[in-house]
């Protein structure tokens, strides 16, 4: 199966640079690059991709609003969104979630980053168009483990992803590591890298190389 990838972002060398990370996955063909959410949204009508990958912050209008004229609109095609971003507050994390993105990958990123998310679309179509069904992997993919189950009070879903994609990227961390990517107190980053230890989607490791007493350390 083939996807045919819409590249949107403002800044032409990023846009080229990851045209390129497109090019190098066997299963994918760049059709277009956009620079403006209005462009991003004639783009989307007219060339029909099966894989958009969305900067949040553009010109003309954000790449949020784009998407929510794409999805308003039930004569377009509806393409699969990876928002890739430098953008990771709260609010433009609930908003993407609320538009349907399941994928949201904060710059910068390596090829190998984008292409495990190229794999989880691929895996999702392909389970989608063959009735088939999905192994474990495949499933925490898509589901994200901030959907298996209600959270505990004073904990919320779009922050669990935050962490969670930052453990990812850092791979690994204490909770002060996450507070000083993040922005988030370190109680607040312990709390949340507590709850994806115990879901099963992160594991704990003790790290002693730091001075006193030993502090866990969190890898996924």
């Amino acid at each position: 199966m083939s996807l045919r990838v819409l590249v949107v972002d403002d800044a032409p060398a990023v846009a080229q640079l990851h045209g390129r990370f497109v090019d190098a996955h066997p299963q994918c063909e760049l059709v277009g690059t956009s620079a403006s959410g209005p462009d991003a949204v004639d783009a989307i009508r007219s060339l029909e991709p099966d894989l958009v990958l969305l900067d949040v912050h553009l010109p003309g209008f954000s790449g949020i609003e784009a998407l929510r004229a794409v999805r308003a609109d039930a004569a377009v095609r509806q393409p699969e969104v990876v928002a890739v971003t430098a953008a990771r507050d709260v609010e433009t994390v609930r908003d993407a979630r609320l538009m349907g993105v399941r994928h949201y990958i904060v710059k910068p990123f390596t090829a190998h980053d984008l292409h495990q998310r190229i794999d989880d679309v691929i895996a999702e179509r392909g389970a989608a168009a063959s009735g088939g069904t999905l192994d474990q992997t495949r499933i925490d993919a898509v589901m994200r483990p901030s959907a298996r189950r209600s959270l505990p009070k004073g904990l919320t879903r779009e922050t669990l992803e935050l962490v969670h994609d930052a453990l990812r990227r850092l791979g690994g961390g204490t909770a002060a590591d996450l507070a000083a990517e993040l922005g988030l107190s370190r109680v607040s980053c312990r709390r949340y890298l507590e709850h994806l230890a115990d879901e099963g989607a992160a594991r704990r490791t003790m790290d002693y190389a730091t001075a006193g007493r030993p502090s866990t350390r969190y890898v996924v």
